[in-house]
């Protein structure tokens, strides 16, 4: 199968190369993809993308144009694709349905840590001798209630890392599940009772701005938010407010509504910034990571895996993917091969 990978980092060149086996001929370029860069994929089987890729409709029709078959996202989160387009072009889509959770749900408790602690802070004054204790007065996590919205593998390891801290957890999530030490409530009560919330939920219409003016009027004064799942989970400007009021005391995010074009790539020397991140950032209390949760030796060994084991099937003529929107004689075939695959459930 011929294939160009868009959005290399180099980080990632070796790992892919070595899943790949010299099975597939795979051309990795550091470009994005856009509109305008469609043409590098002219002659390939199967593009893959990045969540920072623009893989809107029209994008979706040139590569179409020529000749692409598939896409393969290097991510559990496939918002940035039109599966619609895809669908109509008749082009399969596979997504990484899960890889190393733990490095996420770690990020979550790096966050949590280095803001309660003032880390920041103290090693700032510390790097100048400034060794003042004053303003880094922070609080002991045991005891303290973490709201968990989404109980996936994610959710479900943040929460069992929390309970580890001795702090009782709360969670919301659609669908029940009896988890030792974990309290299933409604978002209503996770949002009255927690001291600390963290989302695990993908971005869709109904989780969309899910932390908003409304939602945040029912939490706790000083209440700490942690979002390492989909900027638009908030009401950026809903939590800007929050902040200059003091109803969010502290704000951890590994992602931001409007990263993309942004996230990834260096703009210190931009004239023009972000204006809204760049109110966020002037907060002391909050820390804003550029997407970085997932990084880990171990997801971008497994993210390489999986990839070039989409490619394998689609080889072999089989449709793979949670997110797969290939036409509907292909279907039955998803079915059976998420059954055979235990890490595409």
């Amino acid at each position: 199968m011929k294939v160009v990978v868009y959005s290399t980092r180099s980080f990632e060149k070796e790992l892919l190369a070595k899943a790949n086996q010299k099975k597939h001929d795979i051309t990795l370029i550091s470009n994005p993809l856009t509109d305008e860069t469609t043409s590098y994929a002219e002659g390939k089987d199967a593009v893959v993308v990045f969540t920072s890729d623009d893989v809107s409709a029209s994008v979706i029709q040139k590569l179409a144009h020529y000749g692409v078959k598939y896409i393969a996202t290097r991510s559990v989160g496939t918002d940035h694709i039109d599966k619609k387009a895809a669908a109509a072009a008749n082009i399969k889509i596979a997504n990484i349905p899960s890889y190393s959770p733990h490095s996420i749900a770690e990020h979550v408790l790096t966050l949590v840590l280095a803001l309660n602690r003032k880390i920041l802070l103290s090693t700032q004054r510390s790097k100048n001798f400034d060794f003042r204790l004053d303003g880094l007065v922070g609080f002991t996590l045991y005891g303290k209630t973490v709201g968990i919205i989404g109980l996936g593998e994610i959710g479900l390891i943040t929460a069992k890392i929390f309970n580890g801290f001795g702090c009782k957890v709360l969670a919301y999530n659609q669908v029940k599940y009896q988890h030792t030490g974990i309290q299933q409530v409604g978002l209503e009560e996770l949002y009255a009772k927690s001291d600390i919330i963290s989302l695990h939920v993908p971005l869709n219409d109904a989780t969309r701005h899910i932390i908003n003016a409304e939602n945040l009027a029912k939490m706790k004064p000083g209440v700490m938010l942690i979002n390492t799942g989909r900027g638009g989970l908030l009401n950026t400007n809903d939590v800007l407010q929050a902040l200059k009021s003091g109803k969010i005391g502290a704000l951890g995010a590994d992602v931001y509504e409007y990263e993309h074009g942004l996230f990834f790539e260096n703009h210190h020397q931009d004239k023009e910034k972000d204006c809204l991140l760049q109110q966020l950032l002037a907060f002391s209390n909050v820390m804003i990571t550029p997407h970085q949760a997932f990084l880990t030796t171990e997801a971008l060994q497994e993210i390489a895996q999986l990839t070039i084991k989409s490619l394998d099937l689609w080889q072999e003529n089989k449709c793979v993917g949670k997110a797969c929107a290939c036409a509907k004689n292909c279907q039955k075939e998803t079915i059976k091969e998420k059954q055979l695959l235990p890490h595409q459930l």
